[in-house]
C-alpha cells in the first residue's frame, strides 16, 4: 500500500478536535478515474459544516475533508480519456485535504493555461454559484441594479465581478473598511457598511426610491428581512444560504404585493441534476477569465498542515474572498 499524507476525520465535532493529519492510503486510478496531485484546494464553509456532521449531505467518518481543488492528472483509469499532465479542478463531497485524490472523469473541469494553481482551486465553487444565481435563476439583465450581501466574501466577490460584467449597477454590503475596499476593487459601485448604515434606506436612497432589481443574499436573518424592504417592483431575491444562523420567513401577501420573486440556489445540486449545464457555465467562466473580467480574490495560502489556521480566520469572518491551501 503507498500512503501520502493528509487530514483524516474519524468522528464529527469541532474541527481542532475531530481532524487528524497522517499518512493515509493514496488512492488509485481505475476505470474512468484519474488519480490526481492536487496543487492546491479551495476552502469552502461546507467544508466546516462537513467536520462537524452539519452538512446536508453527510459523508461519514473517517474521511478527508475538502470539496474542491486543482491539480494535475499523474494516472488514468482504462476507461478514463483525461491524460497524464493535464490540469483539471476537482469537486468532490470529500478528499480534497491531501496530497492525491482520485476521481471520476466526469467530476474534472480543464484549467486555463493562464490561470495558476491558486487560482483554480478558488474559482469553480464560487463563480459557478454566483453564475447559477444571477444568470439562471434571477435573469439579471443589463442595465439593473444588483445589491450584493457578504460581497468581500468568496462567493459575493465572484458575485460583484459577474454583476459588472452583465451590466448591472452593484452595490455591495461588508462589515468593515478593509472588505469595502475588496468591494471596490470588484468593481462595485457603490458600497454599504451595514454595522454603520441602515442598508434597506440606503439602497432605496442609491436607487431614487426604486429598490434593487436583484438581490444576492448568502446571509439570511434580519439581512433578508431588511432586503425585502429595499426590493424593487419585479424585482428577484436569490437565498444562496444563512450565514447568520437564522433562516427567515416572509408573507406571502409581501411577495404579491411587489410581484417579487424569491428563489433559491443550491448549486451543489445541479452537480447530479443537470451536469452539462455546469460543464457549459465553466466554458463561459473560463472565457471570462481570459478576457480579464472575472478574478479570484484570494486571502491567503496556507500549507496543507495548516488546515486548522485556515479554518480559524475562514470561521472568524476574518478573511475575505477565498482561502487556498497548498501541498508543500
Amino acid at each position: 500500500m503507498s500512503e501520502m499524507k493528509g487530514w483524516v476525520v474519524k468522528e464529527y465535532g469541532p474541527y481542532k478536535e475531530s481532524m487528524h493529519f497522517e499518512a493515509i492510503e493514496k488512492p488509485e486510478a481505475e476505470g474512468m478515474a484519474a488519480l490526481i496531485q492536487i496543487k492546491a484546494a479551495g476552502l469552502n464553509f461546507a467544508d466546516l459544516l462537513s467536520v462537524e456532521g452539519k452538512y446536508q449531505s453527510k459523508v461519514p467518518p473517517p474521511f478527508t475533508p475538502g470539496i474542491e481543488a486543482a491539480g494535475v492528472v499523474v494516472e488514468t483509469g482504462e476507461d478514463c480519456s483525461l491524460n497524464a499532465g493535464d490540469r483539471v479542478i476537482v469537486m468532490n463531497l470529500a478528499g480534497a485535504f491531501a496530497e492525491y485524490i482520485a476521481m471520476i472523469e466526469h467530476m474534472t473541469f480543464p484549467i486555463p493555461d493562464s490561470m495558476s494553481d491558486e487560482e483554480a482551486a478558488a474559482f469553480l465553487v464560487t463563480y459557478q454559484t454566483a453564475y447559477f444565481a444571477l444568470a439562471y435563476r434571477a435573469q439579471l439583465k443589463e442595465g439593473e441594479t444588483l445589491l450584493v450581501h457578504a460581497g468581500a466574501g468568496g462567493v459575493g466577490s465572484a458575485c460583484i465581478q459577474l454583476g459588472k460584467a452583465m451590466g448591472a449597477t452593484v452595490i455591495a454590503t461588508a462589515g468593515s473598511e478593509e472588505k469595502l475596499q475588496v468591494c471596490r476593487d470588484c468593481g462595485a459601485d457603490h458600497v454599504i457598511n451595514y454595522r454603520e448604515e441602515d442598508f434597506a434606506k440606503k439602497v432605496k436612497s442609491l436607487t431614487s426610491g426604486n429598490g434593487a432589481n436583484v438581490i444576492f443574499d448568502p446571509v439570511g436573518g434580519d439581512v433578508f428581512d431588511k432586503s425585502t424592504k429595499c426590493i424593487a417592483w419585479e424585482g428577484r431575491i436569490v437565498i444562496i444560504g444563512f450565514a447568520s444562523g437564522r433562516i427567515p420567513e416572509i408573507s406571502a401577501n409581501r411577495i404579491l404585493l411587489k410581484n417579487i420573486a424569491v428563489t433559491g440556489l443550491f448549486w451543489g445540486n445541479y452537480m447530479m441534476h443537470n451536469p452539462f449545464l455546469v460543464k457549459e457555465t465553466h466554458t463561459k467562466l473560463c472565457k471570462l477569465y481570459e478576457e480579464g473580467k472575472i478574478k479570484p480574490v484570494i486571502y491567503k495560502t496556507y500549507a496543507l498542515n495548516a488546515l486548522p489556521d485556515a479554518f480559524e480566520a475562514l470561521g472568524s469572518r476574518k478573511s475575505y474572498g477565498k482561502i487556498v491551501l497548498a501541498p508543500e
